[in-house]
């Protein structure tokens, strides 16, 4: 066995405006890393938090990185395994950008390493899926399966899981703005009505299919047809101020959507370019800065590659 692994797993975007806890994408650039090494004393330890303010549990079971890596130990066949994990938090907490999810799934992948590789892919879904419910409040894998996997990732059903690795057009790039604000995943959960008129649920549902199709067939005129939320945005949108004068502003500089990234408050357009989603997030940006709120500009075309083992040691 390695005696010490290090993994960064990427910042993800859910929902993707018509999928709500069922799509979701990897971006390049922030993220989160994980470092684990053997330990002589059995289960998980956290030795350090680092690279945010937001106060975050030690103890394992309450977080989520902590959380999926006893969840691995549990079904190891070597019941002595011992843990020391070090997080690096190098995106904001509570952004909709996935934070706690590849927090997730980059302690799934480097405690894996440390195992020799003794989980699948699928089973570390599984695992960051169930370390993530700490954070959450709930099993869905919207955020860490695409952080784990990479690319665009469609999921029929959480138990037992199944899962699509869909299409990625080659042009199709990703601005996302990050506003200098906070809204946590369980709050923006506890928001949405469990009710949806049967008008929504067809339109809603007619959007996905054909926002599958066009993936499919590269057509970034049907996707961009696609993507018009009736269910979640409504309802969230009211969360993040200047909201609906952003969307104005995001179409207005060519991009193909624009909807709130998982629970918020960062946002999100498709684009048909690099050069365009940079243009869109240069407008963006400005707006806000004018009203006087912070925000950090993404641009990225998807991330395919998901975790990546940065470091396996054998001390």
């Amino acid at each position: 066995m390695a005696q010490e692994a290090r993994a960064f797993a990427p910042a993800s975007i859910a929902n993707l405006a018509i999928g709500y806890d069922i799509m979701g994408l990897a971006i390049h650039g922030p993220g989160d890393e994980v470092h684990v090494r053997l330990s002589e004393q059995s289960g998980v330890r956290i030795t350090s938090i680092t690279g945010t303010e937001k106060k975050l549990p030690l103890e394992a079971e309450k977080n989520t990185a902590g959380c999926t890596a006893l969840k691995m130990l549990a079904e190891h066949p070597d019941a002595d395994i011992g843990i020391e994990m070090e997080i690096i938090k190098k995106m904001p907490f509570g952004s909709g950008m996935g934070s706690s999810a590849a927090s997730a799934a980059a302690a799934a992948k480097a405690v894996n390493a440390l195992l020799d590789g003794y989980y699948t892919d699928k089973e570390l879904c599984r695992f960051a899926m169930q370390g993530e419910r700490v954070a959450s409040g709930g099993i869905h894998g919207d955020n860490v399966i695409p952080s784990l996997l990479g690319g665009i990732i469609l999921i029929r059903q959480n138990e037992p899981l199944d899962l699509i690795q869909l299409p990625v057009p080659e042009d199709l790039h990703i601005m996302l703005i990050h506003p200098d604000l906070q809204i946590l995943t369980k709050d923006a959960r506890n928001l949405l009505s469990d009710h949806v008129s049967m008008k929504k649920m067809i339109r809603q549902t007619a959007n996905a299919s054909s926002f599958i199709a066009g993936l499919y067939s590269a057509d970034l005129d049907l996707i961009s047809r696609s993507l018009e939320d009736h269910v979640i945005e409504p309802q969230r949108a009211k969360l993040i101020p200047y909201f609906d004068a952003l969307k104005k502003v995001a179409h207005e500089s060519g991009a193909m959507n624009f909807t709130i990234s998982g629970a918020g408050p960062s946002m999100f357009s498709f684009c048909r370019s690099e050069s365009i989603a940079q243009q869109v997030g240069k407008k963006l940006n400005q707006f806000l800065d004018n009203e006087g709120v912070a925000s950090t500009v993404y641009t990225s075309n998807i991330n395919t590659f998901g975790t990546q083992i940065l470091e396996v040691n054998n001390l």
